[in-house]
């Protein structure tokens, strides 16, 4: 993948973008009533996902070994490459509130005009305070007019955050963006108890915020305005396509495409205009403030934090960063000879492009991939030790019943005086 493609960041870094709204794990923590404390952990799955929004770079593939670690005031984590075939980036983040753990296995499909990304693994997040353990898998995130038009994310399918002490269960609805795009980034669902009664209903945007109302306003507003439940044909909007159907003649000008030195042969302006107005960017269609729900007696879970409008990258480029993004490739003066030489913020691949040196960034990133395959072939000829993860170790989710990785704790004892050279 070229690097123009890339943004200046590592996947593990973008594991630790979770983070930025963990104030909301403290805030469960705070709440006595176990649906209440669910609706905050439910807003937090779902604010996560908030920083994939206008974010079309594709982080680099960590190196096998890779490390990421930041300590804040209040909480430290830390991520490693556990696995290159697969690619899984297991992390571990905790305060004296909770322990917030993952591991996860990035899945890409690639269907002509979009690129979706599947993230497989399971996230667990412990309230040390109320012994209760929650647990949940991200969904799936789509990119849109990878071919031509202008590129836009979206996220789509069901999240399920379940209480494993309780047996409460939160299940929300990403919604695609349907026909007229009027569920463009919608987020849907209730809260249930163990005998599977509705018990809030939560709503919002990904994108923007997420709010909980009881069951009774949530009837009452939808005997008033159940078109706002629907997509525009009339059906639930999670069985509504993405996108319209394809004009056959916009068919035709994808089937001409004829391989060549340029990937395709150039189109006239017109055949573009086609070709975008089919995958619109959904910010740029009609108004969809009469789609909005604005249930009486909600409150407000989460909302999201502003963006500056160039949000970062030198004089040239932007790439939709938050504040809290911006400050993951930072090395704080006090922690210089602190942070473990494999850290992602020592990779000169992601240096060089932070610095809009994309020549320097494609050489680095070509000449660390050729190294990351010699040692795999060193590996393989038994000229080297297998590898094995530092930091981390495989293990049965009890929860789950799925593998997963757990950290040793061993890392912050840094002791990196014989640590591997993978840069």
């Amino acid at each position: 993948m070229p690097v123009v493609f890339n943004e200046p960041l590592s996947f593990l870094q973008r594991l630790v973008e979770y983070m930025e709204y963990v104030e909301l794990l403290e805030k469960a923590s705070e709440e006595v009533d176990p649906v209440s404390r669910l609706q905050y952990v439910a807003a937090f799955a779902v604010s996560a996902v908030s920083c994939n929004w206008q974010r079309i770079g594709k982080p680099f593939n960590p190196l096998l070994g890779e490390t990421y670690e930041m300590e804040r005031d209040n909480f430290r984590v830390i991520c490693e490459q556990v696995s290159h075939h697969p690619p899984i980036s297991a992390f571990h983040a905790e305060n004296e509130i909770f322990i917030f753990r993952g591991s996860i296995y990035p899945k890409l499909k690639f269907w002509g005009k979009s690129v979706e990304i599947q993230p497989e693994g399971t996230v667990t997040a412990e309230l040390k305070n109320w012994a209760e353990v929650y647990t949940w898998s991200n969904v799936t995130c789509s990119v849109h007019n990878v071919v031509v038009g202008k590129l836009w994310i979206e996220q789509s399918g069901t999240m399920e955050i379940i209480n494993h002490q309780t047996g409460h269960k939160a299940v929300l609805n990403f919604k695609p963006a349907g026909w007229f795009n009027k569920d463009t980034n919608r987020v849907e669902g209730f809260i249930y108890d163990k005998n599977k009664e509705k018990l809030r209903f939560l709503y919002g945007k990904w994108s923007e915020h997420m709010k909980s109302t009881d069951m009774n306003s949530y009837e009452e507003y939808l005997k008033e305005n159940s078109y706002k439940f629907k997509s525009s044909d009339g059906k639930n909007s999670s069985d509504s396509s993405p996108t319209p159907n394809t004009p056959k003649r916009v068919l035709s000008k994808f089937n001409s495409f004829k391989m060549g030195s340029s990937m395709f042969r150039s189109m006239t302006q017109g055949e573009r205009n086609d070709i975008d107005d089919l995958d619109s960017d959904p910010d740029e269609l009609k108004s969809e403030s009469s789609f909005l729900l604005d249930i009486p007696n909600s409150i407000i879970l989460w909302r999201v934090k502003p963006r500056q409008e160039k949000s970062f990258n030198g004089e040239n480029g932007t790439y939709a960063f938050s504040n809290f993004t911006k400050s993951l490739n930072k090395i704080e003066p006090n922690t210089i000879g602190k942070i473990c030489p494999t850290d992602s913020r020592f990779r000169p691949d992601i240096r060089k492009l932070e610095n809009n040196d994309l020549n320097g960034a494609a050489a680095e990133k070509s000449r660390l991939e050729e190294k990351q395959r010699e040692v795999r072939s060193l590996r393989k000829r038994k000229k080297i030790p297998e590898w094995n993860p530092r930091w981390f170790y495989l293990k049965s989710n009890p929860y789950t019943n799925q593998e997963d990785w757990i950290f040793n704790y061993k890392y912050w004892d840094r002791n990196f005086q014989n640590d591997v050279d993978i840069f």
